[in-house]
């Protein structure tokens, strides 16, 4: 069976691959990664696992590196259905733009207001993955009426413009934490550096993700048969691991997800891909979608749940810790085991508001 989507309607499969991405992120605002790894520290059988839901140091690849590429990734592939939504809806190109720059200016003083949240005092400071979403947005939403050739051309420029400037800045170690260009970058721009090694120029060559994904967004719209579009996705994946984990392997340029390092992009953007397929096959193709309310209702809400898991899920996790320690402390329960269940309690709390808000038809949108 070929479905053709219609140009108005949501793909559920978008929605759950969106939302399974947001509620492992309000899972990590909750501490149940650091609840696990301190119940599973290193040595523990389990701690190879859990580790995975850290970013690497640097050189390497940790599962959590790819969180933010697929959120990248999704909000380039639900650009051409918003886009025909709102055409379809009489609101003629101009509004349409009008709209786009509005929300991109939103996400970046989102993205810098919660910079200084997170210090206590007002910052300037540009490496919150909604700075930069709001300059990928811009960028893929110029794009969208061009065909894949050139979109697929720009994105393939931009990440070659990352490797260009990295290397000229500093040929002997381009891509070494404290010396590289971005490094340079946030020096000018904010007068510092950051000490995880985050760069706010990961905007260019990222960028690619959201490019790509408004390709893949393309593409489901089409009339190609569902086998043809499933095919694509898989071919263009396996393509960017081989160009990314290639790279690497051959000593050419590393991945770093800190850097967003070409290597890193081509990697990150070939599970972004794998993981698409999947969701469309399974979800959409396949019709399982009974499972898929869990995480639909997060992907519903997806920005609104961001910015309230990062600004008040540590605070929720002291709250409930209260409660969960009270009623549980005499139970003979660990400082770990306790730290674990108010983790899960906290998740289930913002779940919980995510289920709120969809029963009430509540939905934000920027």
């Amino acid at each position: 069976m070929n479905t053709i989507p219609n140009p108005t309607q949501r793909l559920v499969s978008l929605d759950v691959y969106r939302g399974l991405t947001m509620f492992l992120l309000v899972a990590e605002a909750s501490l149940v990664y650091d609840a696990l790894l301190e119940l599973f520290p290193e040595g523990h059988a389990l701690h190879g696992i859990f580790i995975q839901f850290t970013h690497h140091e640097w050189n390497g690849l940790m599962f959590w590196d790819l969180i933010q590429p697929f959120f990248m990734f999704i909000v380039g592939v639900a650009m051409p259905f918003s886009l025909n939504k709102r055409l379809a809806i009489s609101e003629d190109r101009t509004k349409v733009t009008l709209h786009i720059l509005k929300r991109c200016l939103l996400l970046f003083l989102f993205g810098t207001g919660l910079h200084c949240i997170y210090s206590g005092e007002l910052v300037f400071e540009l490496w919150n993955v909604l700075t930069q979403l709001s300059f990928t947005v811009l960028i893929t939403y110029f794009l969208l009426t061009k065909g894949w050739k050139v979109q697929l051309a720009v994105s393939l420029g931009l990440l070659a413009l990352t490797e260009i400037l990295y290397r000229a800045y500093n040929p002997e170690v381009p891509f070494e934490h404290g010396t590289n260009f971005g490094n340079s970058i946030d020096q000018l721009m904010m007068g510092k550096i950051n000490r995880g090694g985050w760069v706010a120029i990961n905007a260019i060559p990222t960028a690619a993700h959201t490019i790509w994904g408004a390709i893949c967004g393309n593409l489901l719209l089409s009339q190609k048969p569902n086998s043809e579009k499933i095919k694509t996705f898989v071919i263009a994946g396996l393509i960017g691991l081989v160009v990314g984990f290639g790279l690497d392997l051959a000593g050419i340029t590393p991945i770093v997800k800190r850097i967003s390092t070409t290597a890193f992009v081509f990697a990150s953007g070939g599970w972004a891909l794998l993981a698409l397929a999947f969701f469309y096959w399974f979800v959409d193709v396949k019709n399982n979608k009974g499972w898929a309310f869990t995480f639909l209702i997060v992907g519903m809400n997806s920005i609104f749940i961001y910015l309230f898991a990062e600004t008040l899920g540590r605070w929720m996790n002291k709250t409930i810790g209260i409660f969960t320690t009270g009623f549980l402390g005499w139970m003979g329960f660990g400082e770990h085991g306790l730290a674990l269940v108010t983790a899960f309690a906290t998740l289930a709390a913002m779940w919980g508001l995510c289920y709120f808000l969809y029963r009430k038809g509540i939905f934000f949108r920027i």
